[in-house]
């Protein structure tokens, strides 16, 4: 593969977010999968988000995992174990995930590859003729969001992005409430997340390459590197040249919900400040503390995360919350529930809207997603996906711009009708930047 640099596609996801994927449009091959036929379903990335969203698709009914692919022989043997004894079947084994895509009895990929993985995984799956399940974030740039939707339009196939709290009834409800207007005008919409579990990242030396490993292929676009521990599964979110932090691991979920359900997509402007204030000696590179505001119209939108310590806002580790004139609505994975504000009338106090206690959630939102991803498939019916491609890029994007601000340490406004940023260094950041000889897939 040639190694090129590309031009930045004008027709950004946050410009296009109103296009849809009908069932009609769909390629006359294409036909509706009975839902008394059998789904065959291979997973890219088997580790960690990946066996976790393939033991969901596998509790549906007619749903088979024929193939496994990942870089890393270890983790690959281990799977093919876990799901023979799960269905009593050993899937075919593949390292490359291209050679994979080539067998035709495979109808759809679930894709949980590290982040600077997601544009070549999805659209390679287009182009075979796969629908796809994505983890979340969309991808590692605005750059390849805008990519993916571009492909997506092309290729007509059913993508669900792995934001599975848009399949939470209870963020149902809790939206539905916020847009009901009992909240009064909302002026603040707070998201965060607290991750107490993630502590200082030990410093690690470069170490040979494990065996079982490829490495090469584990990298991909990224810039060539020694290999080090700290860089591979898990933790490799926490390094610039894969990921982007809890902006965009815990980021695009909350930030998703928020955006949603005030009707929201692109801010006027967006500012950031953090750092590695926590552990400023560990080995990361994305802060482990961090504040974004974004303006709106007529709200602001504030991100903040912090590691090491639980302590979030109103109690909770993780959440979003809808500040209005009568009240505060408090919704994370634990529930929702409505604070009201209160005011003097005939010498009492008084709420300016009901109080509702906390709502729990019924049920697996991850098992709903799933579920609701393949009954898309079967129905060849886009528009009924409770994350499509569409969805997930504007949660993407929004996060990217948060992080971008942070580099830049500048505030920046974005032009809609450029569909760029009023600052040189901040567009650069936009930019997907391959290496290594691979191609930015359909630019």
């Amino acid at each position: 593969m040639k190694k090129s640099r590309r031009t930045f596609i004008k027709n950004t996801a946050l410009a296009t977010a109103g296009l849809s994927l009908p069932g009609s449009v769909l390629a006359q091959n294409l036909s509706k999968l009975s839902a008394n036929e059998t789904l065959n379903i291979a997973l890219i990335g088997c580790k960690g988000m990946g066996w976790a969203n393939l033991q969901a698709h596998l509790k549906i009914d007619k749903v088979n995992c024929v193939a496994l692919a990942d870089v890393d022989e270890n983790v690959l043997e281990e799977r093919l174990g876990n799901v023979e004894a799960l269905t009593g079947k050993r899937p075919k084994a593949y390292t490359d995930y291209r050679k994979m895509l080539e067998d035709k009895d495979i109808d759809a990929v679930i894709i949980a590859t590290p982040d600077h993985w997601h544009c070549l995984n999805t659209i390679h799956a287009l182009e075979a003729g796969k629908d796809i399940y994505v983890e979340k974030p969309l991808a590692n740039s605005v750059e390849e969001c805008n990519l993916m939707l571009a492909a997506a339009k092309k290729h007509n196939r059913i993508i669900q992005v792995g934001q599975w709290q848009r399949s939470g009834t209870h963020y149902d409800d809790a939206i539905a409430y916020v847009k009901s207007g009992k909240l009064g005008n909302i002026r603040l919409v707070k998201c965060w997340a607290y991750i107490g579990w993630k502590d200082r990242l030990p410093k690690k030396p470069d170490a040979p390459v494990p065996d079982g490993v490829d490495y090469n292929m584990w990298l991909g676009p990224a810039p060539k590197r020694p290999f080090n521990e700290n860089r591979f599964h898990f933790t490799f979110r926490w390094f610039w040249d894969y990921a982007g932090g809890l902006m965009t691991d815990w980021g695009v979920h909350e930030l998703d919900i928020a955006l949603y359900a005030m009707g929201a997509k692109a801010p006027k402007s967006v500012l950031a400040s953090g750092g590695k204030f926590a552990y400023p000696n560990d080995a990361a590179e994305t802060p482990d503390t961090l504040q974004a505001v974004y303006e709106f119209d007529d709200f602001n939108l504030l991100w903040e995360h912090a590691v090491g310590i639980d302590g979030g806002n109103y109690g909770r580790y993780e959440g979003i919350a809808f500040i209005g004139n009568n009240g505060t609505l408090v919704v994370n994975r634990d529930g929702w529930e409505v604070i009201p504000e209160t005011e003097e009338k005939d010498g009492e106090s008084q709420n300016k809207t009901d109080r509702i206690e906390l709502q729990k959630p019924n049920g697996s939102g991850l098992d709903a997603h799933t579920r609701n991803f393949v009954k898309a498939i079967r129905t060849r019916d886009a528009s009924i996906l409770n994350c499509g491609i569409e969805t997930g890029s504007i949660a993407a994007i929004n996060a990217h711009m948060g992080n971008i601000a942070f580099k830049t340490g500048k505030k920046l406004h974005w032009n809609a009708a450029e569909e760029s940023f009023d600052d040189a260094e901040a567009n650069k950041l936009l930019k997907a930047n391959y290496q290594n000889g691979w191609d930015l897939p359909g630019a």
